[in-house]
């Protein structure tokens, strides 16, 4: 066994990784970039070694820095993680040159299934069902559109070396392929430096049904039964669940057979993950699921997997790697119960699920009643650098409909603050009645988005608390000498008046102190009677409320119920400059922290309303910037190659006549 390993990756998964490797008692060794200098994995491991700067090609995908780490440090073994260099096969094999052991797949079956075109083929020749279209070396644009028309519309274009919905672009249309195809190639190319696609027959009804399997050099491979990711947005999975809803024994065994036979067609090791595309359309049915792709290493969801069947997958694989015999026959392997898994993003779901950034001013976790993996800490900020999950929601019960109530109260009892989160997103989709009821499938959020996304709330309730705020009076209650000054006065009563900004709105408040910790609040010609007691007890109209106040800047965050409510207030030197361009309006803003990839006008140019001008990168993902109205383009102020900033202005509009 091991005594050290390192853990080539970042976030939630190095952490997750440090836990079992502390448990067997083998010390474990963190890389870090300069933007992760104090991030919980690089605190968390017994040794941490800095790899460069914050860009991941000047870090985390560095091979000869992490193999310089695992010198440095006497490593015996590094544990990929996923993402990064987990996929690699040149990493593998320049580990093994260096006689360090890979926590993982050898590097041929890794690169057996690395491009999805030949994987497919090879699949197929394996007997593995794959799903109908073209998978060629030809990639002439005009043959791959003859070659769309024969599978017939719509079709989706494959990155080959893709991942994650990146370099996936679906065409319901003959006029559209042109430029979808220009994207994918785009997206590839930049994410896994290969343009290469492939075509796809685009199923109606889909459901993405997974199967963990497992193997190690001296048993061959088991399955440990199946998940279902069917729940994506922008093709990234969002909520995962295991067992599947509505799998039958004679299905879960088709399956299960399908992807053994997948791992032993490359002579898979370690953990990994054959994920099919089922068509959901006449029910379940063992003829009509087709291969996708396998991922050769830990998913992000393998904890549904590890809860119902009890076993520690990362244990497996360091187990496996060590060269021991971890693998038990299939017939003793059963699961027990239901599993969800929720993944919690810094992204704003009305906006497209566009990344967000920010400081994590508060961050509340249910760790009681659920698992909760994550690479993060209250404090901590969320850059552009990197994907923006926040943490992972792990829940289980005897039953589908008791996991489910479980992570509907895990979700409720989440508290985070300080940038825009999939909370509220997550909360929605958990409550609706066709997921309650297993009816999934990979179109439910976009059909649904209506009632997924939220409007931005308006709570009385909230309005209230943050006029107090403005005034800074939570806090300042009887609890100490100091609660008592702010509202005396020799005779009559003390009141204020405060203007804060609901959406950037003003809302007027009227706040009467009636004593230490009781106050009249009159907003919109309704006045409430807060008293704000010890321990920070919130009490409004006599209703006992969970909540919390603090300041972000200039804006002030109340934390009520579950919910995350944002109110400015007016800062006197922003209103003497008067306002400025802003969405919407005379001018396109960077929507955060990025790359500008290309710019698709000029100075003088006339753009209609919703037309694209820029295209940036953030966060590993391509933003198209759109002209707020038709107009002239008066400036452009950022070229190909720009880094900027969040609110940065890109391009201005002559003024509106």
């Amino acid at each position: 066994m091991f005594s050290k390993i390192l853990i080539a990756n970042r976030g939630e998964i190095a952490c997750r990784v440090m836990r079992t490797a502390a448990r067997m008692g083998i010390r474990t060794v963190a890389v870090y970039s300069d933007a992760d200098a104090d991030a919980l994995h690089t605190l968390t491991a017994d040794e941490a070694v800095r790899i460069g700067p914050a860009p991941v090609s000047d870090s985390y995908l560095r091979i000869e820095a992490i193999i310089d780490a695992c010198k440095r440090t006497g490593a015996e073994a590094v544990h990929p993680g996923y993402g990064f260099l987990s996929e690699n096969p040149a990493f593998a094999e320049r580990l093994a040159a260096q006689g360090i052991a890979f926590i993982g797949p050898s590097a041929k079956a890794i690169r057996a299934m690395g491009l999805k075109d030949a994987a497919k083929r090879l699949m197929q020749d394996a007997g593995v069902p794959v799903v109908p279209g073209y998978h060629g070396e030809g990639q002439d644009p005009d043959q791959l559109l003859v070659e769309a028309q024969q599978i017939g519309f719509p079709v989706l274009i494959k990155a080959r070396a893709g991942g994650g919905g990146k370099g996936m672009r679906r065409v319901d249309l003959k006029e559209e392929f042109a430029d979808a195809l220009a994207s994918a190639r785009s997206e590839g190319e930049k994410s896994f430096g290969d343009g290469h696609v492939l075509i796809e027959k685009y199923v109606g009804r889909p459901r993405h049904v997974e199967v963990q399997v497992f193997a190690d050099r001296h048993n061959p491979p088991v399955y440990l039964f199946e998940r279902d990711c069917s729940l994506q947005r922008r093709h990234q999975k969002v909520i995962e669940e295991a067992p599947a809803p509505g799998m039958t024994a004679g299905m879960r065994a088709a399956m299960g057979e399908a992807a053994v036979r997948a791992a032993a067609t490359i002579g898979y090791e370690g953990a990994g993950t054959v994920e099919f595309l089922v068509d959901a359309s006449d029910g379940l049915r063992t003829d009509r699921f087709y291969f996708m792709e396998m991922n050769t290493r830990l998913q992000v969801e393998h904890p549904v997997t590890e809860a119902i069947t009890g076993v520690d997958l990362v244990e497996w694989q360091i187990r496996a790697a060590a060269g021991e015999a971890v693998v038990p026959a299939q017939d003793d392997l059963e699961f027990l119960g239901h599993a969800f898994e929720a993944r919690i993003y810094a992204e704003d779901a009305a906006k497209g699920f566009l990344p967000a950034t920010g400081r994590l001013e508060r961050m509340v976790m249910p760790d009681r009643t659920a698992r909760i993996d994550t690479g993060v800490r209250e404090g901590d900020t969320v850059t552009a650098h990197y994907d923006p999950m926040i943490a992972k929601v792990i829940v289980h019960d005897r039953t589908r409909a008791a996991a489910l109530i479980k992570l509907r109260a895990a979700l409720d009892g989440t508290r985070i603050a300080g940038t825009v989160t999939n909370v509220e997103f997550l909360r929605a989709l958990a409550a609706d009645p066709g997921f309650a009821d297993g009816d999934v499938d990979t179109g439910l959020i976009e059909r649904g988005m209506d009632r997924f996304v939220p409007v931005e709330a308006v709570s009385a309730e909230a309005e209230t608390l943050a006029a107090l705020m403005a005034i800074g009076l939570p806090g300042e209650t009887a609890d100490g000498p100091w609660g008592t000054l702010l509202g005396w006065r020799a005779w009559g009563v003390a009141q204020h008046s405060v203007t804060i900004l609901r959406m950037g709105e003003p809302v007027e408040a009227r706040i009467r102190i009636h004593a230490p910790g009781r106050y009249g609040v009159r907003i919109d010609g309704v006045v409430r009677e807060v008293v704000l007691g010890m321990q920070g007890r919130v009490e409004i109209d006599g209703r006992r409320l969970s909540a919390e106040m603090l300041w972000r800047g200039h804006d002030i965050l109340v934390l009520m119920d579950g919910e995350a409510f944002t109110y400015g207030t007016r800062d006197p030197l922003a209103v003497a400059a008067g306002p400025g361009p802003g969405p919407g309006g005379d001018a396109i803003l960077a929507p955060m922290p990025g790359a500008i990839l290309s710019v698709a006008a000029k100075a003088g140019e006339v753009v209609e309303m919703g037309q694209t001008v820029i295209v940036m990168e953030a966060m590993k993902m391509e933003q198209s910037l759109k002209a707020p109205r038709a107009g002239t383009i008066a400036e452009v102020m950022v070229g190909a190659g720009d880094q900027v900033g969040d609110g940065d202005t890109l391009v201005t509009l002559t003024p509106d006549e």
